[in-house]
């Protein structure tokens, strides 16, 4: 079982809740940081982040600690929906931590924004291309 430092007393009830759920999982599946990685799209440095608290895990990721541990997403997965709405965004939680790469996925509520902006767009974009398609001139046969 691994040792587990304090997590940051800035992080709210149900983010820690869900952290510490996770932290429960990973020592279940008995496999190291770096074995987490292989077996994961996700780094062993950013499974650090996630694990101390200092940074909201991916929705992606606690699936796939879930998968790896064998445990039931549902539950796991309501519980990253409650620390979703208290996760403090876009401030680091733990003194140091380090601010996440300029091409990471933007997280939680912030993700759900971007893919909705994304959705309609694209739905723009195919009502231009009919409009077109319906304008062009059918070649005569």
């Amino acid at each position: 079982m691994t040792r587990w430092r304090p997590l940051p007393d800035a992080l709210p009830r149900e983010a820690r809740h869900l952290v510490e759920q996770l932290r429960a999982l990973k020592d279940r599946t008995g496999l190291s940081l770096a074995e987490l990685a292989r077996r994961t799209a996700y780094s062993k440095s950013s499974w650090q982040r996630y694990l101390s608290g200092a940074k909201q895990p991916p929705r992606g990721a606690v699936q796939a600690l879930c998968r790896v541990a064998g445990a039931e997403q549902a539950r796991v997965l309501a519980l990253w929906d409650l620390a979703d709405r208290t996760w403090p965004h876009g401030v680091a939680v733990a003194a140091g931590a380090a601010e996440p790469a300029a091409d990471a996925p933007p997280a939680g509520a912030e993700y759900r924004r971007w893919r909705a902006a994304a959705l309609v767009s694209f739905a723009v974009i195919v009502v231009l291309l009919a409009g077109l398609l319906w304008v062009l001139p059918v070649g005569s046969g």
